[in-house]
């Protein structure tokens, strides 16, 4: 997995004028938000190669895909540690149209 998916993330969550910037771009958007891969395409991915941190859609959806993976496995909070919370995390591409792509439950990647 790329490591700029994840750095981007990580400044994205601790800096709200990127979130705001992200927003903004979101809010011009002139497609579908349903379509979000063009979204990304279009609006996440510029912003992330302008501060140096390039990756693509491919990547963020691996990146999503198992950061999906790790939280369904998580324990639940009643069940273990309750001071061990789950960090939330607004999905980008999973559950808003891309595992739709029959291409990959064809085995084609």
């Amino acid at each position: 997995m790329n490591e700029n998916v994840k750095k981007f993330f990580v400044l994205y969550d601790s800096d709200p004028e990127l979130r705001a910037r992200i927003a903004a771009a979101e809010a011009v958007y002139p497609g579908s938000l349903e379509l979000r891969e063009a979204l990304v395409e279009e609006v996440l991915l510029p912003v992330a190669a302008e501060l140096a941190l390039p990756f693509t859609v491919e990547e963020l959806r691996d990146y999503e895909t198992d950061l999906f993976q790790r939280r369904l496995q998580a324990p639940d909070p009643d069940d273990g540690d309750p001071e061990a919370p789950i960090p939330a995390y607004t999905y980008w591409l999973f559950g808003r149209g891309w595992y739709n792509d029959e291409a990959r439950f064809c085995g084609d990647k």
